[in-house]
């Protein structure tokens, strides 16, 4: 269920508010020198599948006095085929056409800033682009299959409009480098709910960790709208901005979004400390049968845990098609083989019901599989110095590192007898 809930946090990021499509979404005037063409961007919102932002490709014709906002971040929930699609990560998106001023009230009402940049596009290329997103938007064409990075709202309005300029954005954004990933993106956008994301940073594996270009980047709308303002076109009258001019259509009252990523170890490594606590509580307290069993019901519970996320996260690498969870080195921390420690672990607390030499066999065994998993967790640790091992993911390892390690010296402990007075 956590790498369920993280994965869909990016995969509905851009589930808009309820508007009604425009029926009649033909193309617009063919006097292309009517049209003028914008790129609608809106900043994140406060739920989850609002984070990311959103934009989309407003024409407005002279001619007729059409304001039509197409964008690229529709799906339905009711669809027969739509969780067998999620799961397998084959989700499929679709665009459509709206009306202009029922879209800026869909976004006022949920108090999300929208700004509209007008693009210094030619006639043909107006045209261009107006025949194109007129052709999408009708029911045969408009259904895409979405990638939450590569393929999504934001790079379908990007490709659009590079289209229609001939390659100019791709060409300019494309060798350019960020100094970001994937991954610092989705964590700076995601920082302020602690268990999206804590479940983001689990369920995102190795793809995610690469360093992307000024043209992946615009994965992201308020990138792609920062990104657009560096390219230049060339017009008869020389090399111009491809951004004309920019408007605040709406201005929201919320904080702007975070620049940077913020959320360390800190409270992981706090997490660990509290859980430690409540197991030295739990050592001394007698409880059930008899002391030391709190405790290690808090194994039983801290192994379940970690084990029906390791087995999460390898359905979702051998089983899937979410290729962002390939490759994940969380499975070092969070290990299947945690779900036999827990079995054990309950055997062993019903074993001690009989007494401790009834009890030797499944401590033995408990030990043994506790080593395999603090090992793995600890080896997940040292690899990283080796080049193709470098998965961001201290948050996961500060969690459970020390639990694991928690687990098995709990095991060692029970061996241990007290000293008699001499």
């Amino acid at each position: 269920m956590i790498g369920a809930i993280l994965l869909a946090s990016i995969q509905i990021a851009t589930a808009q508010p309820a508007q009604r499509e425009m029926p009649d979404s033909s193309p617009v005037s063919s006097v292309a020198s009517g049209l003028t063409v914008y790129l609608l961007t809106m900043g994140p919102g406060d739920q989850v599948w609002e984070k990311f932002g959103h934009n989309a490709i407003w024409i407005h014709d002279a001619a007729t006095g059409r304001d039509i906002v197409y964008h690229w971040g529709l799906f339905d929930f009711a669809d027969k085929d739509f969780v067998p699609r999620f799961i397998q990560g084959r989700m499929r998106y679709s665009m459509g056409a709206f009306d202009m001023e029922q879209t800026i009230e869909a976004y006022r009402q949920t108090n999300r800033t929208v700004w509209a940049q007008e693009l210094n596009l030619d006639p043909a290329e107006k045209q261009k682009l107006a025949d194109f997103v007129a052709w999408n938007a009708q029911p045969a064409n408009r259904d895409y299959d979405y990638d939450y990075y590569r393929d999504n709202c934001s790079t379908r309005v990007r490709d659009a409009i590079d289209n229609a300029l001939g390659g100019v954005i791709r060409n300019a954004s494309l060798e350019v480098p960020t100094g970001t990933t994937y991954r610092s993106h989705t964590s700076r956008l995601t920082q302020d709910d602690f268990a999206v994301f804590t479940g983001t940073m689990i369920g995102l594996g190795q793809p995610v960790d690469r360093p992307i270009s000024a043209w992946e980047e615009m994965f992201l709308p308020v990138r792609m709208k920062e990104q657009l303002k560096k390219i230049r076109v060339m017009t008869p009258s020389g090399s111009e901005p491809l951004v004309k001019s920019e408007q605040v259509v709406f201005q929201a009252t919320r904080p702007a979004e975070e620049i940077s990523v913020k959320r360390g170890i800190g409270g992981y490594l706090a997490i660990a400390a509290v859980v430690f606590a409540l197991g030295a509580l739990l050592w001394i307290l007698p409880v059930g049968s008899g002391r030391k069993t709190g405790a290690l019901v808090l194994a039983v519970i801290w192994s379940s845990v970690a084990g029906i996320a390791g087995t999460l996260l390898a359905f979702l690498w051998g089983f899937t098609d979410h290729l962002y969870s390939y490759r994940n080195e969380n499975l070092f921390q969070l290990n299947p083989v945690s779900l036999l420690l827990a079995v054990l672990l309950v055997r062993l607390i019903w074993k001690r019901r009989k007494g401790v030499d009834a009890s030797a066999g499944s401590r033995k065994n408990s030990y043994r599989v506790a080593l395999v998993v603090a090992a793995a967790s600890l080896a997940g640790f040292v690899l990283q110095i080796l080049p193709g091992l470098n998965q961001v993911n201290a948050a996961v390892i500060a969690l459970a590192l020390p639990l694991h390690a928690g687990t098995l010296a709990l095991i060692l402990a029970l061996d241990r007898k007290p000293r008699e007075a001499t």
